[in-house]
């Protein structure tokens, strides 16, 4: 990967030399170069001339009319723009919410005074903290329950997975240009060109991606992200870096390894049914419209029937940061069935990563990750769902039923009339989940955690959130499930 990164360079550096060039913030939006939008400009702007020349009316009537004219055009070309893309993403619910973001909240950019290398370094010092803060937590609530044992949850007979398939060119071409052309800045090759000139330099990619998948080893020097800082809304305080989110990107290369290594683990597992089948984050046909969908018709049937419903949502702190290693890579051996090369391979993708976080030109010291899924990868969402699939058999096994979408699990139980006995169950799988959470180093977001909604008729409700607080657990009338409202 090192005579790679070194023979890219210095071809780039013979061909394209690296020249340093002022740019300012003038690009065009996309909808202003329409042919019909550009000659309307051009007649507006020759009619304006005209009017200030000779100072007439007339002209100034003729100004008038051309600049709405232009104007009009300008609003039909910019929701042209806009309903392409929804057209072309019908399907794509990330593209859309993404669409929509942009629309309703256009970004803000970062204040000047956090371009500097101290700045970097707090951003990069506070998100470290944070998950070490979340870390110490756990450690204590364990030290505190020493009295309760991690849950003995097994699984069956496994088929294997011990090797990876090797790729040849038709796969990697298929792989690079189904990628986001999206650029790291720590990448050698911007995106788009490398894919490009993908036909030129394929047989050191593939030499590269293969030796990686036979001998067991992710290149380390794919391993550390650079992390941009993003406002979580605009109207949040610039200066307060608990109001920043870390954004990771990593390099392309990396990504393409992670993307051949991805679909042949999502066919082994899909092929042996290691996918726990409530679980809709991150899988194909799945989303948060369908995990609310099947939550909210059981909730239905079950009211059709005469029966109340209580309603618990589990939701966990940087969830995605806090990952054991040690646990997710024996999960992913004794649950899943991955061993030999790809489990080595795994442990090596995982293992010695790093971040820093760069604004403008300014960067910050290098941070050690030593645990965690990678943010920003296309592994890491799968590895998480792999994690968390103890979960949903601890919650089974306490005659619960619940769905999650990623780290957010809603569990949920039917309850006849007159009959609160099921509540004990409730109640002792959630002391079952607290539990398993701290011995798999989670931890639950106590500000938006363990919020109880009853559904059903007046009357059985008001009974049932009786019978709830004297539990010490209190039900709310309206909750934000998955970024809906229900009430």
């Amino acid at each position: 990967m090192i005579h790679f990164n070194s023979r890219m360079t210095h071809i780039m550096d013979n061909i394209a030399p690296l020249k340093t060039k002022r740019v300012t913030d003038n690009q065009k939006a996309p909808w202003k170069l329409n042919p019909v939008v550009k000659l309307l400009k051009r007649e507006c702007r020759k009619s304006e001339r005209m009017w200030r020349k000779s100072k007439l009316q007339i002209h100034y009537q003729i100004h008038k009319k051309i600049l709405g004219k232009y104007n009009l055009e300008i609003s039909k070309a910019r929701q042209s723009f806009f309903s392409n893309i929804i057209n072309r993403n019908i399907n794509n619910a990330r593209v859309l919410f993404s669409t929509v973001e942009k629309l309703t909240n256009p970004s803000s950019q970062l204040p000047p005074e956090l371009s500097s290398v101290n700045k970097c370094n707090d951003f990069a010092s506070f998100f470290k903290g944070k998950f070490d803060k979340i870390l110490l937590n756990i450690a204590s609530q364990l030290q505190i329950a020493q009295n309760l044992k991690p849950l003995a949850v097994e699984r069956g007979d496994l088929n294997l997975m011990p090797t990876f398939d090797l790729v040849d060119y038709e796969t990697l071409e298929k792989n690079v240009q189904n990628l986001s052309s999206s650029t790291s800045e720590l990448d050698i090759l911007p995106t788009k060109f490398f894919k490009s000139v993908l036909h030129l330099i394929s047989a050191d990619v593939l030499q590269i991606i293969n030796t990686s998948l036979q001998i067991g080893i992710f290149p380390s020097s794919l391993k550390n992200a650079v992390v941009k800082t993003l406002l979580k809304k605009n109207n949040l305080d610039g200066s307060v870096l608990n109001n920043y989110r870390p954004i990771s990107n990593l390099p392309f290369i990396g990504k393409i390894i992670e993307k051949i290594v991805f679909n042949q683990l999502t066919a082994f597992l899909t092929s042996n049914s290691c996918f726990d089948k409530f679980q809709s984050g991150f899988r194909a046909n799945h989303s948060t419209e369908t995990a609310l969908i099947k939550v909210m018709n059981d909730i239905r049937l079950n009211s059709d029937v005469g029966k109340t419903s209580v309603l618990v949502l589990l939701d966990l702190s940087a969830a995605f940061d806090t990952v054991d290693h040690c646990i997710l890579l024996h999960r992913l051996e004794h649950w899943v069935g991955f061993t030999g090369t790809v489990i080595n391979w795994l442990k090596s993708c995982l293992q010695q990563r790093s971040f820093f976080v760069a604004i403008g030109n300014c960067t910050s010291a290098s941070m050690s990750l030593t645990c965690g899924v990678p943010q920003g990868s296309i592994l890491g969402p799968l590895l998480f769902n792999l994690y968390m699939l103890p979960l949903g058999q601890i919650i089974k096994n306490n005659s619960v039923n619940y769905h999650s979408y990623a780290d957010d699990t809603q569990v949920y139980l039917a309850l006849s009339p007159n009959d609160y006995t099921p509540l004990e169950s409730l109640c002792g799988c959630i002391e079952q989940i607290n539990n398993w959470m701290s011995h798999n180093f989670l931890q639950l977001n106590a500000d938006k955690t363990l919020i109880k909604i009853v559904f059903g008729k007046k009357e059985d409700r008001r009974r049932i959130t009786t019978a709830l607080e004297t539990k010490g657990l209190k039900a709310k009338d309206t909750v934000k499930n998955l970024g809906v409202l229900v009430f």
